[in-house]
């Protein structure tokens, strides 16, 4: 302790704000000390300033920002002093919202889809197929589609060939889709 006050040091060890801290506070104007030494530069600070620093520093932890540390503590009466905390309440409920249904999406993504088909991996032998390809614009999809499986049909049906599902069955699920 000295005549002016306590030091920054002793303040620092008293509050648990660090030194550098207190500066920062100071140039913001959040805490000012109570006398600062014009020929050293050196910050004094009372012991009337501990109840503030202690109240900045649980805003700090609950991660109030500055500014609005510092509207809190100018608020010109508790009702609005309480406003200003229940708006920084709202901030971070809406943030925990968010990240709740960030870590809800990142367990659905680490979950099988319960109506998954199954897939099963099996070997089958060789087999002939046919196919027509194209470059087709998205809106000619469609139509291209069912004329080349007409197609297809038709060239064999003429060779007597033996196919699988029935064409007419693909079209119509394609036409629906």
């Amino acid at each position: 302790m000295v005549a002016a006050g306590l030091t920054v040091g002793d303040f620092s060890r008293i509050t648990h704000l660090s030194v550098k801290t207190l500066r920062h506070y100071h140039e913001v104007g959040l805490l000012e000390p109570a006398t600062v030494n014009p020929s050293t530069g050196y910050r004094y600070y009372s012991g009337e300033q501990i109840p503030t620093a202690q109240v900045i520093r649980r805003l700090r932890d609950l991660e109030m920002p500055v500014g609005e540390v510092k509207a809190v503590l100018d608020a010109p009466d508790a009702l609005a002093r309480n406003a200003l905390i229940a708006a920084h309440l709202g901030r971070l409920e809406a943030e925990l919202a968010q990240t709740r249904a960030a870590v809800d999406s990142l367990r659905n993504l680490l979950r099988p889809p319960q109506d998954a088909p199954a897939i099963e991996r099996r070997s089958v032998p060789a087999a002939r197929a046919a196919g027509i390809a194209a470059l087709v614009d998205r809106a000619d999809v469609l139509p291209w589609w069912q004329g080349a499986l007409g197609e297809l049909h038709a060239t064999v049906r003429a060779q007597g060939l033996h196919v699988g599902p029935p064409l007419e069955f693909a079209i119509e699920a394609s036409a629906q889709a």
